[in-house]
């Protein structure tokens, strides 16, 4: 997200600090750092149950190709071309297959999710409008969070931050060195309120007129659940969802270095591959898990699209690749396939009709890459489609 006006990182000089987020995002440190954020950053759990539900496991090898770019390709090329560090499929809530490529991941390895945090963050608001704690879609932002009047997000309603429509911030960035992302960033990792950065955001479009892609959005989400309801957002997610999930590890959420520390909605969730799998498993299951409704079937289903046309598979603009669209915290991808998503390659992709979960964690050098997304997606679909028997 790039902007005319300067934001606030900090009021120090810039340091090496500023520069932990590149090295902890280099190849091939990267490996090692998104399986171990937590000595490397403040955390806050989020608590298992005392029951983990199983995953039946009956792994075997995935010999399949797939074609893209006018070429067959095996898995394994996947693997190499896109430096996967785990791959975890799911077939009718089984675990078919399951690889751990990366050289410090394993089953018990909780992986660094980026925005796909911001998939669980709508959950979460989901739950709690439910609950009763956020009383509507429609509320203003300011209703819950009043530090933000006189901002440009003054107006904006908890819809347009779902839907990312809110009209403010342009382009998310990361190459830009003072991008709004990066200033973000920079005051995640040095210090400093990472409210201010958000408040100084400006406004480049109308509210509700287009799709632009923003962690700052999501971030909001994450205070205004927090401001609703009382609670962090760890301890929401732990009893609301991971609790009930039946999670076999703990998870955590990284948390800003400077005071106040706060987790990042939009970016900072770690866990297990096969925990993930089992958010997957919630979301094609319209919500119930073991038989009991834990997100509304509603609010499941709106996520894997809606009618509004800037937000359809090919019209999100210079902030989406063509072949997603977005609703409600996720990525599109016509029918009723969806994924979540995070830089460096992380995916949660879930095809209903098929009954298949695909997790795919990864290391990529760079935070986006529409030529790895590309083949990723071609990948996953393939994988889908031969469960599915298409």
């Amino acid at each position: 997200m790039t902007s005319t006006t300067e934001r606030p990182a900090s009021s120090r000089e810039p340091s090496w600090w500023d520069k932990q987020g590149d090295l902890i995002m280099r190849r091939p440190f990267n490996e090692w750092t998104f399986t171990h954020m937590n000595w490397l950053m403040p955390t806050e759990r989020v608590a298992r149950g005392d029951t983990a539900l199983p995953l039946p496991v009956a792994a075997r090898p995935l010999p399949l190709t797939y074609r893209f770019e006018d070429r067959v390709h095996t898995l394994a090329e996947l693997h190499r071309h896109t430096f996967t560090t785990a791959f975890v499929v799911l077939h009718r809530g089984t675990i078919v297959h399951e690889i751990y490529p990366g050289a410090f991941a394993g089953a018990r390895s909780r992986m660094q999710l980026f925005s796909l945090s911001k998939s669980v963050t709508s959950l979460l608001v989901g739950i709690a409008l439910d609950e009763g704690a956020i009383g509507s879609e429609k509320d203003r932002i300011t209703d819950y969070r009043p530090d933000f009047l006189g901002t440009a997000y003054e107006e904006n309603t908890l819809a347009e931050l779902l839907d990312m429509t809110t009209g403010v911030g342009d382009l998310e960035t990361w190459d830009v060195p003072n991008s709004g992302i990066k200033q973000f960033e920079q005051t995640i990792m040095g210090g400093g309120d990472i409210a201010d950065v958000v408040r100084a955001a400006t406004r480049t479009a109308p509210a509700g007129e287009r799709f632009n892609y923003s962690t700052f959005d999501t971030q909001l989400l994450g205070w205004v659940l927090e401001a609703a309801t009382g609670q962090s957002l760890a301890t929401y997610a732990s009893e609301r969802l991971w609790q009930k999930l039946g999670a076999d590890r703990d998870a955590y959420y990284w948390l800003t270095r400077g005071r106040p520390r706060t987790a990042i909605g939009g970016g900072s969730l770690n866990a297990t591959a096969r925990d993930v799998a089992r958010i997957g498993l919630l979301m094609a299951g319209d919500g119930m898990v073991d038989g009991v409704q834990i997100v509304p079937q509603d609010w499941v289903r709106r996520s894997r699209g809606n009618d509004k046309p800037q937000l359809a598979v090919g019209s999100l603009g210079p902030s989406g690749y063509d072949h997603y669209g977005y609703a409600n915290q996720w990525w599109t991808l016509g029918g009723d396939t969806f994924t979540g998503l995070g830089v460096h390659g992380q995916y949660l992709f879930v095809d209903p009709e098929a009954e298949v979960v695909i997790v795919k964690c990864s290391a990529w050098p760079t935070q986006d890459d529409p030529h790895r997304d590309a083949e990723t997606v071609a990948a996953l679909r393939r994988v889908a489609d031969h469960f599915a028997g298409r």
